[in-house]
């Protein structure tokens, strides 16, 4: 069925978005949407047989949406909502699901942020008046901010002595420069010393408004009682009482990528890394399922074609693989590795040659078949899992890309063809490409 969108339906009514049917003709799975008072939308999908379930508070607010003063900001939010409401201590907001086996995290991306659980089915109404009250109801403590404050700048330097999250970072940058795509999601020690308690709590209550709130759910959940819960859960927080629609989704002029560079990060490491890449393709864009065959092809495993020319026929490197990304607006593929700093050089010059001739002959049908089964069989295990079944029906509502039922969803990589794929592989691999490498001076002097 034609999917629609949030902004269509009115306050109070649901919606049948997606129905899977399972192998023998039974339907497997069904996914709806509700749109509550302010905008807010709650969305499920009841997997019947399942025993437990996967819940998520999405908010369609990332890194991106900073400006440079408050870079970061984002993150240190997603810290402090687990620290106390008017109803919960931090402690009780932890206490509280671990007492009945559950598990409570959250992660901020550059589109988005989530609040999630995974408990028990007979334990939803737990988990949703916790996620609920940490999301409506932060305190924001004044001492909770400069105790994150310390730990966040701890994690910033973690991060710094990561050397894969560095050479990663460094890409990115290159790509995008210094905007809210360019910056890492933490942000950075002058941003997170500087920001205010205030400027978090301001923050907090323009960007996390009921309009821009999906809840979504997945495994086992019924949905209008799911409805229930939520609804009354932001009616006693009173703030769900707004004629607002629900937020559009997030839409996003192309974003400007640098043609070409390098970033080159001198440590004393034992074993060098290198990010190679170039722009590729937004989130929603068809060409993907063309990307994803050639993605895997390329370095999706041990069979891909440098995984086999560079370490197992010349044991250069000890890892190396190809990976994409994509957001609103923009995306890249690339490839990575790691190797001796004395292989360095040898390396690239490889990863390069392959990139050339695969953009000038394509790939062979072996390799092509293999690519297929490779993104059709990560499809189906992939949405085995709850929680990837709630990031999914979530996702869906935030950001372009609709939603497929699997057989649609495998249907598209099947009408792959190995023209299609030759065709991304020139528009991608022919580009001027960025790379980013860390590793010890004398191997950055000798790069070609």
């Amino acid at each position: 069925m034609p999917y629609s969108s949030a902004q269509e339906q009115s306050v109070g009514s649901t919606r049948t978005l997606l129905r899977e049917p399972a192998g023998d003709g039974r339907i497997a799975s069904v996914v709806r949407r509700t749109v509550l008072p302010g905008g807010l939308r709650v969305v499920s999908e009841s997997m019947p047989g399942a025993r437990s379930a996967t819940l998520g508070l999405w908010i369609g607010v990332g890194s991106r949406d900073e400006s440079p003063a408050l870079a970061g900001t984002t993150h240190f939010l997603e810290h402090l909502l687990f620290k106390g409401t008017r109803r919960r201590t931090a402690w009780d907001i932890s206490a509280e699901l671990d007492a009945v086996g559950g598990e409570l995290n959250a992660f901020t991306g550059k589109e988005f942020t989530c609040y999630h659980a995974r408990v028990l089915g007979t334990d939803v109404p737990l988990a949703v008046d916790v996620l609920c009250d940490m999301v409506t109801s932060s305190l924001i403590p004044v001492a909770e901010v400069e105790a994150e404050r310390s730990v966040i700048l701890e994690e910033i330097a973690l991060h710094d002595d990561d050397h894969d999250d560095v050479v990663h970072d460094g890409f990115v940058n290159l790509l995008y420069g210094d905007t809210p795509l360019g910056r890492p999601i933490t942000g950075s020690v002058e941003s997170i010393t500087a920001v205010t308690r205030k400027q978090i709590a301001g923050y907090y209550r323009r960007r996390y408004t009921p309009d821009r709130l999906v809840f979504a759910a997945a495994g086992q959940v019924e949905h209008a009682r799911l409805v229930r819960l939520v609804g009354a859960a932001f009616a006693s927080a009173g703030v769900a009482d707004s004629d607002r629609a629900p937020a559009p989704i997030r839409t996003a002029v192309p974003t400007a990528t640098s043609v070409a560079g390098t970033r080159l990060v001198e440590r004393p490491v034992e074993l060098a890394s290198f990010v190679l890449g170039a722009p590729a393709f937004a989130r929603g864009d068809d060409r993907r399922f063309a990307m994803g065959v050639l993605n895997f092809a390329i370095g999706g495993g041990p069979s891909s074609r440098l995984f086999q020319e560079i370490r197992e026929r010349r044991g250069l490197a000890y890892s190396v693989y190809s990976f994409t990304s994509q957001h609103v607006g923009g995306g890249y593929f690339a490839v990575g590795g790691g190797c001796t700093p004395k292989r360095l050089n040898e390396v690239l010059g490889l990863c390069r040659d392959e990139l050339a001739k695969i953009a000038s002959a394509g790939l062979t049908v072996e390799e092509f078949e293999r690519g297929k089964g490779q993104l059709r069989g990560g499809l189906v295990l992939g949405l085995e899992d709850a929680s990837a079944r709630m990031t999914r029906v979530a996702k869906a509502e935030l950001v372009p890309g609709g939603l497929l039922t699997v057989d649609e969803s495998l249907a598209r990589i099947d009408a792959v063809t190995l023209a299609d794929v030759h065709e991304v592989a020139r528009q991608v691999l022919e580009q001027p490409t960025a790379l980013a490498v860390v590793g010890p001076g004398k191997a950055l002097a000798k790069l070609r």
